[in-house]
């Protein structure tokens, strides 16, 4: 293979590189086993060729509910060849949540882990146009190897940029559907149009490889991972997340690159010193986190143990809002970074005045394209004012354009007639030693209107009988006002969590108040 004279010369994009270098790497390590750019390229073929003898079509979406590994990957490929939406599928759903996004949506394909067929009998098929094919075998079903096994691997006819149609994760209510538009062009072009992406993030080209540690149905971690392989980092996959073995992995592989969410950073700094010290970091030059706000004390510590090589995007499936490289977060501890390219932020109050610099108010951001959610024109007009829409939190800007992100404004706590941050307070007793996790939620109460409540999640052989109540207390003091101190306390075994590392606040809270415990 004839090597260019400088790696930047080279055609980027998952589509040229699997023509220019199809025996190149793209995925390393997974429970499938590895596969080079030529075979990756071949496996979507087949999948364009299958998914369209089922009917998935433009407007006919292939929706996909798969474990960590390749199945995800290729179906992506596909559907970005063939002109189609791809629905990725969160593999905690329930039976009710799966088949009113298959409705909602009109999907024409059901990929699905054979492990998850018993959610099959729980839907309602009257109405529902769906094929459905497993990953691996199960009873009564077809399976996804059988129905490929007759179709070529050749390149498809007809073929033209598709895309994501993501749902986001329902906590607040019902699943909302966010399908973009449609690039046009040549896929190939379009692909390499997109390796902009990773290099925003100094994703070099060929200088993997790249982690995939998350959740890949996540919308966040598929982007990522895409931005890797656009930009030539093969990727190694890990069926889930354990601290240690994901450190051994950097090691092993000499990682690059790779996606994060703010928990698993957490999750790292709790291993022992002596465990932290025995592996070796330092091929790491880029992990991007977002997804969930990042406590200011987890980030100054992850920078000061793998060094300023941590970038944070803040944004959403609606739209991207900013960047912030490592070097500008440690000037600006806290800052979710500034707007990128051809996006403009402003704070606005209540009213829909814009705020001036200091001032907490309602984000906006017009990125000049917008965004519509599927079917839901009064939920789309909810979040907007005029091109500008809002991805539901509160912050300010400072003098120099760096956004700081307050919290979501549906968990604000009032407490008489003060706002309080629930972010700002989970920050602090996450720096606790006791502290695995943590939950500050609002509760009502007849003379403050809110009261601010903390479920409290300890590490592994700390009893909440040692006192520990007292000594969070402790650590509050100095370090927040009185007024943001909590005044109820409860331990929790565990608190749930979305892939992307969100807590499902609403749900905790209604539990603890139906069960009494609040």
């Amino acid at each position: 293979m004839s090597e260019p004279s400088h790696p930047w010369d080279r055609r980027l994009g998952f589509w040229w590189i699997a023509e220019d270098h199809p025996d190149a790497p793209a995925v390393i390590e997974s429970s499938d086993g590895a596969r080079t750019y030529g075979e990756l390229a071949g496996d979507a073929h087949q999948l364009v060729h299958l998914f369209r003898s089922l009917g998935a079509a433009p407007g006919k979406p292939v929706a996909v509910m798969a474990d960590n590994g390749v199945t995800l990957i290729e179906s992506v490929l596909a559907c970005q060849e063939s002109g189609m939406h791809l629905i990725p599928l969160n593999t905690h759903l329930t039976a009710h949540e799966l088949d009113a996004i298959l409705r909602h949506s009109g999907a024409a394909v059901l990929v699905i882990e054979s492990r998850l067929t018993g959610l099959l009998a729980d839907l309602d098929f009257d109405g529902l146009d769906v094929a459905v094919l497993t990953i691996g075998e199960a009873d009564g079903s077809t399976s996804l190897a059988a129905a490929r096994a007759g179709h070529p691997r050749t390149l498809p006819a007809d073929r033209s940029p598709g895309g994501l149609f993501v749902y986001t994760s329902g906590t607040t209510g019902k699943p909302k559907g966010i399908r973009r538009p449609l690039p046009e062009g040549d896929v190939g072009q379009v692909s390499n149009d997109a390796a902009v992406f990773g290099r925003a993030f100094d994703y070099r080209p060929f200088e993997g490889p790249m982690l995939v540690s998350t959740g890949m149905f996540h919308g966040g971690s598929i982007a990522y991972f895409m931005g890797g392989l656009n930009v030539g980092h093969a990727l190694v996959i890990l069926d889930r997340f354990d601290p240690e073995s994901a450190l051994a992995t950097i090691e092993h592989h000499r990682i690059s690159s790779g996606y994060m969410v703010p928990t698993q950073f957490h999750r790292f700094l709790q291993l022992p010193e002596e465990v932290r010290s025995r592996y070796d970091v330092s091929s790491l030059h880029s992990i991007v986190h977002s997804a969930a706000p990042c406590p200011r004390p987890v980030k100054e510590q992850m920078m000061a143990w793998w060094g300023p090589v941590i970038w944070e995007t803040y944004g959403g499936m609606e739209g991207a809002a900013t960047i912030a490289k490592p070097r500008a977060w440690l000037k600006k501890p806290g800052t979710v970074g500034r707007a990128v390219r051809g996006v403009q932020l402003v704070i606005l109050d209540d009213d829909g005045n814009e705020l001036p610099p200091g001032e907490v108010g309602d984000i906006y951001l017009d990125n000049g394209v917008g965004f519509k959610y599927h079917d839901d024109p009064d939920q789309t007009d909810s979040v907007h004012k005029g091109r500008r829409f809002s991805l539901g939190d509160v912050g300010y800007l400072d003098d120099d354009g760096y956004l700081f992100i307050a919290d979501r404004a549906k968990d604000m706590i009032i407490t008489g007639g003060t706002n309080v941050y629930p972010a700002e307070i989970e920050g602090v007793l996450l720096d606790h030693p006791s502290v695995h996790d943590v939950a500050v939620i609002g509760i009502p109460d007849p003379d403050w209107g809110e009261t601010i409540a903390a479920v409290v999640q300890l590490v592994s052989g700390v009893d909440w009988g040692d006192g520990v109540r007292d000594e969070l207390i402790a650590h509050c003091k100095g370090r927040l006002g009185s007024y943001k101190i909590p005044r109820r306390w409860v331990a929790q075994d565990d608190l749930a969590r979305t892939e992307a590392g969100k807590l499902y606040k609403r749900k905790l809270r209604d539990q603890l108040l139906a069960a009494g415990v609040l």
